[in-house]
């Protein structure tokens, strides 16, 4: 990894330009906000995404699509579900041809309307090549502070997830590799919708035998869509799984925890959605999962009561109610 263009200047994608200026000889960051990028560029501090962090000297910061993937061996896709497509597609002319250049997707969403995951959306805006998918509890305002961390990295050829190790791996920051894929990145997507139900519960203040709950049964039951979709189940209960429910539920940088509290608290989704900078990938992975899951015949109760509570306006107490009232059943079901 001697050039690695990162596209997309959020949080995530300036956390890893951090990590990776230590081991890459160069690094480049894009940001689609050319005066964004600029102010950031001056000052080296990314106010809107993760400020406090001064980045590199040695990392370049750009809007010029050209010159952030001129000559680059590694792409890194940084940019939230909704404008993954969109943003690809436009990029599509200044990127090497297919199989040239391998693609490191840190993408937690699903598509809406496609049910298309981030490594399927960037073969198909760029073609095939190898993409691997790196997820796990890594919140990027810990990571830039260099606070330890461990994640997994999966993607379709084996050899460049044990290049993205070394290179990324750090006395910090600890990579596994993983070979379930589509395991590594539909836990990472689903994950999302746990952190906007806990942050429900801590709006309500329902306690934590409650949230435990939650974060229990939830966990089964997005290890039984992932299932049901091709994912092996011990992935669930890995880093990418587990480990990053915990971060997403509790941790005070949450974002899709923070927009579930104010929900709870008796904010709209509309409210919440306007006085936020960052996105929170769990509201359209919850549109999405929802449809995905009714199609396929999964059921996933808390997903659907969080469904109805972000779409359909009902209130989070009778949501709560209504998941606790439902016919009994043994634990493992």
């Amino acid at each position: 990894m001697r050039r690695v263009a990162i596209l997309g200047a959020g949080g995530m994608g300036t956390a890893l330009a951090v990590l990776l200026a230590r081991s890459a000889a160069e690094v480049r960051l894009w940001s689609r906000d050319r005066a964004h990028a600029r102010r950031f560029a001056q000052t080296r501090i990314n106010e809107r995404h993760l400020p406090g962090v001064a980045v590199p000297d040695s990392v370049a910061i750009t809007s010029e699509a050209a010159v952030a993937l001129a000559g680059a061996d590694l792409l890194v896709a940084a940019i939230p579900t909704a404008y993954l497509r969109a943003t690809l597609e436009r990029l599509a002319a200044e990127v090497p041809v297919p199989g040239s250049i391998p693609v490191l997707s840190v993408v937690k969403g699903i598509e809406w309307g496609t049910f298309a995951r981030p490594s399927q959306i960037i073969e198909q805006a760029l073609g095939p090549r190898p993409v691997a998918v790196l997820s796990g509890p890594s919140h990027a305002e810990e990571m830039a502070r260099g606070l330890p961390a461990s994640v997994v990295v999966s993607g379709s050829a084996a050899a460049w997830n044990d290049r993205i190790r070394d290179g990324l791996s750090h006395e910090t920051f600890r990579v596994y590799t993983s070979t379930d894929a589509l395991g590594v990145e539909l836990a990472g997507a689903l994950k999302n919708i746990l952190g906007i139900a806990a942050g429900i519960c801590d709006g309500l203040a329902l306690g934590d035998n409650a949230k435990a709950a939650l974060l229990t049964r939830g966990l089964v039951e997005i290890a039984r869509l992932g299932v049901n979709l091709g994912a092996r189940l011990e992935t669930f209960y890995g880093l990418a799984g587990v480990g990053d429910v915990v971060t997403t539920c509790y941790s005070r940088y949450g974002r899709n925890r923070a927009v579930g509290e104010q929900i709870g608290q008796g904010a709209t989704l509309d409210q919440v959605l306007a006085g936020m900078v960052n996105v929170a990938e769990g509201v359209p992975t919850t549109r999405s999962v929802h449809a995905l899951a009714r199609d396929r015949g999964v059921e996933m109760p808390i997903t659907a009561e969080l469904y109805r509570i972000l779409f359909e306006g009902k209130a989070p107490r009778a949501a709560v109610v209504d998941l606790m009232v439902r016919l009994p059943k043994q634990e493992g079901e």
